[in-house]
């Protein structure tokens, strides 16, 4: 296809980069390889531990100022202040189309609003389905979803989904079918790869014994994603097959409760809790692997660590919820159902015994399906049916 030339582009996301997530390794992705087809882009983003203006790999990064509710309980939502409308303003006014990321936020409602105002084309991205918080956020999602999201799904020309569950997820809010387009996400090809030689450098890094079989896990320690059925899990799991080890990557306000759990249990010299890993590190955690598991309850669009890991050819056993089940290939993983520890131990052990790690053909699925040039360049097309 022939792409467009140089086009002013506004992206507006809750989050970017140096904070990390799932929304903001997205939108970086794609922003790069949009700076590559000719597009003069700049990010609108939430002015966290940043300057008001920055830089990333050649990306234009402009900050607003926001109170930042929530993120200490692991809800990234932000009200921007009532200065920091300018910088929406002026970005939407002199831009061609405008793209956001996430419908249940007020910065994504205020882009849809100025982009009709300016009378440009407003495309909109949905990374997730509802989320369980198990606690009284639940109804205010619920509220916030029938509020600012239905407004915002209003406002779109057209809405990306990362996947069907998410797709239904927006229809449900009454989100028009003819708006939406499923476009899964991608992954980093060039870093996550298998690397056979780095197996044994990060076992003895990490003091793990050859004959062992590894069991890992890259999430954020909050309630939707899992951690505590994951080491219920592995309770079951070790003592059906002693010689297991579970890494559990990341950090999150409940780091300590996790903590406590595995010492209640006295599951200590099995689970390993790494806290933050740099994401230019995360490829040597895939490769020291056997095995990855993704224990979410709730919320998962399409998870990027999934495919990180499959990309590294690792199988992935994962709970049955979201969009897992439309990237997961057959004989290279398993699905359970969410919130059973049972489940979840019988197939962890039933895998750990598979030795297919860094399993070529697993690779091979993924470099043809899910490689972010392919994403962008889908990306690209629906920006075009807009201008």
């Amino acid at each position: 296809m022939a792409y467009m030339g140089q086009t002013r582009l506004c992206i507006v996301t809750n989050v970017f980069l140096p904070s990390v997530g799932g929304i903001q390794i997205v939108t970086y992705e794609q922003s790069k390889r949009l700076l590559q087809k000719n597009f003069d882009l700049k990010v609108v983003t939430n002015r966290i531990q940043a300057p008001k203006k920055y830089v990333i790999e050649g990306i234009n990064v402009e900050c607003y100022e926001s109170m930042n509710m929530g993120f200490r309980l692991g809800i990234p939502y932000t009200i921007p202040t009532v200065p920091s409308f300018s910088a929406f303003t002026k970005n939407i006014k002199n831009s061609k189309i405008i793209h956001a990321h996430g419908h249940p936020y007020l910065t994504s409602l205020i882009a849809g609003k100025l982009a009709k105002y300016y009378e440009k084309p407003f495309v909109l991205t949905q990374h997730n389905t509802f989320i369980d918080y198990n606690n009284i956020f639940n109804h205010v999602e619920k509220v916030n979803d029938l509020t600012v999201g239905k407004e915002t799904l209003k406002q779109a020309d057209k809405i990306i989904v990362v996947s069907n569950a998410t797709k239904e997820y927006v229809l449900s809010l009454g989100a028009k079918p003819s708006k939406v387009k499923v476009l899964h996400n991608g992954v980093d090809l060039s870093r996550f790869k298998p690397l056979p030689k780095v197996k044994e450098k990060m076992r003895k890094k990490l003091g793990i014994s050859k004959d062992v079989k590894v069991i890992l896990t890259v999430r954020r320690i909050v309630y939707k994603n899992g951690v505590d059925t994951l080491i219920d899990a592995a309770n079951i799991a070790v003592k059906k097959k002693q010689k297991l080890v579970f890494i559990v990557v990341g950090k999150g306000p409940d780091m300590v409760s996790i903590q406590n759990q595995i010492e209640q249990l006295g599951l200590e010299k099995n689970i390993k809790l790494t806290g933050f890993v740099a994401d230019q590190d995360l490829h040597l955690y895939y490769n020291m692997a056997d095995l990855f598991v993704l224990p979410s309850k709730s919320g998962e669009g399409l998870p990027l660590v999934a495919l990180e890991a499959m990309a590294c050819g690792l199988p992935v056993i994962a709970t049955n919820v979201g969009g897992i089940n439309e990237i997961m290939v057959k004989g290279f993983g398993k699905l359970v159902p969410a919130n059973n520890p049972e489940a979840l131990a019988k197939a962890i052990v039933e895998f750990a015994d598979i030795n297919n790690g860094n399993n070529g053909e697993l690779r091979a699925i993924v470099e043809e399906q899910y490689s972010w040039d392919k994403n962008v360049a889908r990306l690209i097309e629906i920006y075009e049916e807009l201008i």
